[in-house]
């Protein structure tokens, strides 16, 4: 067991969030990450009915009163409706916001409802304007991480201006997959660490069976920063993801205006080419060419697993590594 500040605010056992990934990260990930100790997070797409959130906060609590880790429900962009928010925070331990400014206003809303709030950021700058505005955890993003890239700056650098300018917990987010790289960011003074990608390739992944395929394949450099894929809600304000390399080159030879298909009320609904949209299991079509988000961690992913033992796996190596480093002749 790793005990970090955040673990004890949270009250997890593990210093791990997985991270928000929309439709991949299913309730049945967020709760299997939760039972291992960890921080299990699901997100609320912007515009989504609060008929869909209840539906999603009960897929996502069923059960889980006794779990050693806790739950965390993520709102997306400024577009946030106050009620949802509150009324996620009357179910789970953490509110999770990104790809937004910090308001106060909200931050004491969760806070009423008796949840912490975590913010995801880019720059010292956001996470300054985070811990001003009452929230709990700040999370860093480095531009190693998968999907909506927010900061320019790599992670550990990033980490470290980030420590010295707040006083809440911080994780760090960004090439994050492997227990090496836990325990890198826990040495340098990470209260833990969101991971997205690694959880990704898991058994209750909410991912196209083909989406998974492309990141078990990729390596280190077959990654890239694009505004290939900037028909979706985030990116009309910056049209910035990290995606697998292969997908840029799939969506710019595809002369297809629609890409794929996605279950609707009535019927299948058109993908269009270049839509931000993550291909998950219900999609049918050219997975190829949407937008396969991945970190540059993705060259260190070779297998899909179960997400209890990926935790598991993450802790153990990262305590060796760390005991490793404390062992070690200065």
């Amino acid at each position: 067991m790793i005990t970090t500040a955040f673990t004890e605010l949270v009250g997890c056992t593990a210093p791990i969030q997985q991270a928000p990934m929309g439709a991949i990260s299913t309730p049945a990930l967020a709760r299997a990450v939760a039972g291992a100790g960890g921080l299990g997070t699901v997100a609320v797409l912007p515009g989504g009915s609060t008929g869909e959130l209840e539906g999603r906060l009960d897929a996502l609590t069923a059960g889980l009163d006794a779990a050693p880790g806790a739950l965390a429900v993520n709102f997306l962009t400024e577009d946030v409706d106050p009620e949802q928010v509150e009324l996620a925070a009357a179910r789970v331990r953490v509110i999770d916001f990104f790809w937004s400014a910090p308001a106060a206003d909200l931050v004491n809303r969760v806070h009423r409802a008796g949840a912490l709030v975590s913010w995801q950021v880019g720059s010292v700058g956001e996470a300054q304007a985070a811990a001003d505005a009452g929230a709990d955890v700040v999370v860093v993003q480095g531009l190693e991480a998968g999907g909506h890239v927010r900061g320019r700056t790599a992670t550990l650098p990033l980490l470290a201006a980030a420590l010295d300018a707040v006083d809440v917990p911080v994780l760090a987010a960004g090439g994050i997959a492997t227990g090496r790289a836990l325990a890198a960011v826990l040495a340098a003074g990470a209260a833990g660490a969101r991971i997205g990608t690694r959880f990704l390739a898991s058994t209750e992944s909410g991912a196209h069976p083909d989406y998974v395929a492309a990141v078990l394949a990729a390596g280190p450099d077959d990654t890239e920063i694009t505004d290939r894929f900037a028909d979706c809600p985030l990116c009309r304000t910056e049209p910035r993801t990290r995606v697998l390399r292969s997908a840029v080159r799939a969506v710019e030879a595809s002369g297809d205006p629609v890409v794929a298909t996605v279950p609707g009320p009535d019927g299948p609904e058109p993908v269009p080419r270049h839509s931000g949209l993550p291909p998950y299991r219900a999609i049918e079509g050219d997975i190829a060419a949407m937008a396969l988000y991945a970190g540059q961690s993705a060259g260190a992913i070779r297998a899909v697993a179960p997400a209890a033992e990926l935790v598991e796996s993450l802790l153990g190596q990262a305590e060796a590594a760390l005991r490793a480093r404390a062992g070690a002749p200065v």
